[in-house]
């Protein structure tokens, strides 16, 4: 199938979805829309490798998001059960999530970081990219820096030689946006963009070949659909900020997004 867009990060197995969720999915097909459908523990990540089966516009990821982790949490070993599916193109969401983490509480850090680790382990094991959740704590960049630091000194392993992927939702500064960038890793924007100007340097700086676009629905829908639920079908109005942030030629940046997620991803279309 030949895609106009990919939204790279989206969760279409949720229940905002339950009264329309193949009419949705039938629209996206009509609109050449590639979507992503990203798994936050095993049960999810099952689901959405099932839709993903059904659908030649869907995949899917495995994995467990970091915000759901709790000092008696481990890694869920079945996740690698659906891991190896060609649907599935990348293993996460994962990462590290701080932004609940009351001051001073170490030990669920801890977790999350060996947690994360067995994550980039299976990527490794499976040649696959991860789809990284990092949020910091409000005001710092506290997150992104312990990643970094477990990703820039991670051992290789896999065929490609090193730990690879997307940094979902990336709201980091320009030093953290560097520093992902120089171990190979994209970053991409979701509707926040079209509304909050925070993050206009960073969409400006990137290289536009490592950048993606994704909606993160049902959550942040873009101008002019704020208050609504979100959905794939919205992902254009966020290409269209980065164009018009950058300053570039909307086709242009359409076109390269698309061939960014078909690269990073490894989806053949």
């Amino acid at each position: 199938m030949d895609f106009s867009y990919i939204d790279i990060h989206s969760h279409l197995y949720f229940s905002d979805f339950d009264n329309d969720r193949e009419d949705e999915i039938e629209k996206l097909k009509q609109n050449k829309i590639g979507v992503i459908t990203v798994g936050t523990d095993f049960n999810s990540s099952k689901v959405a490798t099932e839709l993903a089966e059904k659908h030649e516009n869907l995949f899917a990821t495995a994995g467990q998001h970091p915000g759901d982790v709790t000092l008696e949490s481990i890694f869920d070993e079945r996740l690698e059960s659906i891991t190896g599916n060609s649907k599935v193109v990348a293993i996460g969401e994962c990462g590290l999530d701080y932004y609940r983490i009351e001051e001073g509480n170490t030990a669920i850090k801890q977790i999350q970081k060996k947690i994360f680790q067995l994550h980039i382990n299976l990527a490794l094991k499976l040649d696959k990219p991860l789809m990284l959740h990092i949020r910091p704590k409000k005001g710092t960049m506290d997150a992104y820096h312990d990643a970094l630091e477990i990703l820039e000194n991670f051992p290789k392993g896999s065929p490609s030689g090193k730990v690879r992927g997307n940094v979902h939702f990336f709201v980091g500064d320009l030093d953290v946006l560097k520093r992902f960038l120089a171990i190979g890793f994209t970053v991409s924007f979701t509707g926040v963009i079209t509304f909050a100007r925070d993050y206009d340097e960073v969409v400006r700086s990137a290289p536009l070949n490592m950048i993606m676009s994704e909606t993160d629905s049902p959550f942040v829908a873009p101008i002019p659909h704020r208050g609504e639920r979100n959905s794939p079908l919205y992902v254009p109005e966020v290409v269209r900020k980065i164009a018009e942030i950058r300053g570039e030629n909307f086709e242009m940046v359409r076109k390269q997004m698309v061939e960014n997620a078909k690269r990073t991803f490894n989806i053949a279309i």
